[in-house]
């Protein structure tokens, strides 16, 4: 039997934090907690890659944050979405869509 996990595509990291936090600003934590939930415990997201990413995708402006006080009292650092991180996961969510669907009618030729 397989397992739930998936390993998520080389550059998709990126996509979905933007994703995530274009609901609403987030904690890394939070970040991953939400990842796991919306995905049904699929996408599954370790400290040693969600953290580089989150500072990688701060160093391009995408992202901004703040200390703040998280639920359970304790300060977390939070992420939120800049507009040119707004404008950046439009163009991921385009190319994710091109790729996708050029995937599928590859396999739905396979299957003619």
């Amino acid at each position: 039997m397989s397992s739930p996990r998936f390993p998520i595509p080389q550059g998709t990291l990126d996509m979905l934090i933007l994703q995530i936090l274009a609901l609403e600003p987030a904690h890394g934590y939070g970040i991953a907690q939400r990842l796991e939930q919306i995905s049904k415990s699929v996408v599954q997201v370790n400290q040693g890659s969600l953290y580089p990413a989150l500072h990688r995708l701060e160093q391009k402006e995408w992202l901004q944050s703040e200390w703040k006080q998280s639920e359970t009292g304790r300060e977390a650092k939070f992420y939120a979405l800049t507009r040119t991180g707004r404008k950046q996961l439009a163009v991921e969510k385009d190319s994710w869509a091109r790729l996708t669907g050029a995937v599928q009618l590859i396999f739905n030729e396979g299957s003619k």
